[in-house]
């Protein structure tokens, strides 16, 4: 069965540095999972794990000064 036959939202979660990191997953959970197959354990630890927002992709283009 395609992954996509589930849908998957892009989440901005809020990172302590006052940037914003990007992820892609059916839930923030699967997200934040997603993010940490491809960053380093001091890399996740920035991350707010609870703070976050759901957006559409056609207005990421309105993020991408906030990301980091």
């Amino acid at each position: 069965m395609s992954s996509f036959s589930n849908p998957h939202y892009m989440y901005l979660f809020n990172m302590k540095n006052g940037k914003k990191k990007l992820a892609y997953g059916e839930s923030p959970e699967d997200a934040l999972e997603i993010l940490r197959i491809r960053l380093t354990d001091e890399e996740m630890d920035q991350i707010i794990k609870d703070e976050y927002v759901r957006i559409r992709q056609r207005d990421l283009q309105k993020y991408v000064d906030q990301l980091g």
